[in-house]
């Protein structure tokens, strides 16, 4: 079987490397921290990350880049969305023909607002295959079943890293509209950080109801903008993951929100947390995009707002309501 790495040694990394390595891969698992390299190899934990999974023999971490990508055909980013450039840089030297990058990564890039398949495309002179949809970490590795959808360019790939990611326990569908794939995935995450404020807030049932389907259009209408298909984000990488990011408590964004709605400021949610929050980055992101393209997103506003202005989150959920009157098609 081919080789496959994996870079950055977070949850949802741990977790898939887990499973292809009980497919019988050897896995190659880079990572930057020393110690949870040695844990692994050592222990076979990632407790910092992913606590009370065990780490097959046939997975082995390294801090040498080198090594993790010698005679590696699968290349799997699963790095914060503000690496994915650095760290294509890094492994331009070492990857060929052969080579098959895979991005797990959620977001944009900030500054150039481009997605992250075009950011590697651009590095690498690859088309990347993304990997997106309702999954997390913790319910992956514990072999819960999940369905998450595989999309490229290049079509033909998406369906290569199908096969190599299906099991019995995790089901993978193909999806050509990779805009639509990759912007269902960023803006999900931002809708996630306003769900879990609403939950530190206090507020029920309906509230949240109201932000998930509002969410919903808004998802829809800039990724439609953006050259994505309607039809996407009423699927895995768009309700799917919007379904299970606000609603779940192994999600980061809602965690963060919940953090934010009972008063806590940006630096002490991102310290308390521990992992990164792509929601927040894509907050930001989204906020000047959405100005350039024309875009109505009222949830990103009163989020970016919040955030990085520090405006009262009962007062933005107000102003939220009393905006002018509308008909839901809008």
């Amino acid at each position: 079987m081919d080789k496959v790495a994996f870079l950055g040694g977070g949850s949802f990394g741990t977790a898939l490397a887990t499973v292809i390595a009980n497919k019988g891969y050897n896995v190659n698992f880079w990572l930057r921290n020393e110690k949870i390299a040695q844990e692994i190899n050592q222990n076979r934990t990632n407790e910092k990350y992913l606590k009370g999974v065990k780490i097959p023999t046939n997975v082995k971490a390294t801090c040498d880049l080198k090594e993790a990508l010698t005679e590696v055909k699968y290349i799997v980013l699963t790095i914060p969305s503000s690496s994915i450039r650095n760290v294509c840089e890094q492994i331009k030297e070492y990857i060929n023909e052969e080579s098959v990058i895979i991005s797990l990564a959620k977001g944009i890039e900030d500054g150039t607002n481009l997605r992250l398949s075009e950011v590697i495309e651009q590095v690498l002179d690859k088309k990347p295959v993304v990997l997106s949809g309702p999954s997390h970490a913790e319910e992956v590795a514990a072999l819960i079943p999940t369905t998450i959808v595989s999309s490229s360019k290049d079509m033909k790939l998406a369906e290569e890293v199908q096969e190599l990611f299906m099991t019995p326990t995790l089901r993978i569908y193909t999806n050509e509209d990779l805009i639509g794939v990759e912007v269902g995935g960023a803006v999900k995450n931002i809708i996630a950080v306003a769900a879990g404020i609403l939950d530190g807030i206090g507020y029920g049932d309906n509230t949240k109801a109201a932000l998930m389907t509002r969410g919903m259009k808004e998802i829809s209408r800039v990724g439609i903008k953006l050259g994505g298909k309607e039809e996407t984000f009423y699927g895995l990488t768009g309700m799917g993951d919007l379904i299970v990011t606000c609603t779940s408590m192994h999600s980061r964004n809602r965690k963060a929100g919940i953090l934010f709605g009972k008063g806590k400021k940006l630096d002490e949610v991102l310290k308390e947390v521990g992992m990164v929050v792509e929601g927040v980055k894509a907050c930001h992101a989204f906020y000047t995009l959405k100005e350039s393209l024309g875009v109505s997103m009222p949830i990103t506003d009163v989020l970016y707002k919040f955030i990085f202005e520090e405006k009262n989150p009962i007062k933005a959920i107000e102003e939220l309501m009393q905006r002018d009157k509308k008909s839901e098609s809008y």
